[in-house]
């Protein structure tokens, strides 16, 4: 969204629709949607072993995928405010459904054991700082730096690994730092909700994508928790 969420009258209020708690309820309800699009198709492909197929045969495939979710998100990051709803509402299921092959490749990596345990405990911390979040009187807005900052050096960390083999042994304390950067952003983003209901009260079109670009933010949120969990406790096959 082109807007800082945090800069907005507080005191405004919608005078009719949905209440806050509704509205709130609807945006998790999409994260929801979308991790189970995501799950499906990543289990799918894991029980029909088409990723590896694809991987091995068709390994461009793979690059088209990652493409296509970035340019997907970025999309909406970007041109929300413009697009109909039931668009940002495709957009965002189609980059579920893309992330749901990449995240099928960790079925063949780790154990299902390690898989369920990470998702459980992906699921307690997530609901545990969103609780924080949304409940909080706290103003969150002043880790926006510090999280930017943290995700920044994740992005640039990662690059560096692939050129740098020796930087592996510090994977399990790059690690500890998505996760505490993961948990911060659930948190963050949480408080947000608030922020974009208050923001777009007036406009139900606007609130509605602002629902489905929060339930983007959070969907992200978990599932980039799940992963740094997944490598931090995982035994990988060998």
């Amino acid at each position: 969204m082109s807007f800082d969420p945090y800069e907005f009258d507080r005191g405004y209020s919608m005078s009719q629709g949905d209440t806050l708690g509704q509205y709130t309820a609807k945006t998790f309800l999409w994260m929801v949607l979308g991790l189970l699009v995501t799950f499906g198709v990543a289990i799918g492909c894991w029980v029909t072993k088409l990723a590896p197929y694809i991987l091995i045969f068709y390994p461009a495939v793979s690059v088209v995928v990652l493409i296509a979710t970035l340019v997907l998100s970025i999309t909406m990051a970007r041109r929300i405010e413009k697009m109909r709803v039931g668009t940002a509402v495709a957009m965002f299921v189609a980059f579920s459904a893309l992330f749901g092959f990449t995240m099928s490749i960790y079925f063949w990596r780790y154990s299902l054991e390690i898989l369920g345990f990470s998702f459980l405990l992906t699921a307690v911390y997530f609901g545990a700082l969103a609780a924080y979040g949304y409940f909080t009187r706290r103003d969150l807005s002043s880790l926006r730096t510090i999280l930017i900052s943290g995700l920044l050096f994740l992005i640039v960390f990662g690059v560096l690994s692939i050129f740098i083999p020796g930087l592996d042994m510090f994977d399990r304390v790059v690690c500890m730092l998505g996760i505490a950067i993961f948990l911060g952003y659930t948190a963050y983003d949480t408080q947000k909700i608030k922020a974009f209901y208050n923001y777009y009260a007036s406009s139900p079109e606007m609130l509605a994508k602002a629902s489905i670009f929060s339930a983007l933010q959070l969907y992200l949120d978990f599932v980039n928790l799940f992963l740094y969990l997944l490598r931090f406790l995982g035994n990988k096959r060998r």
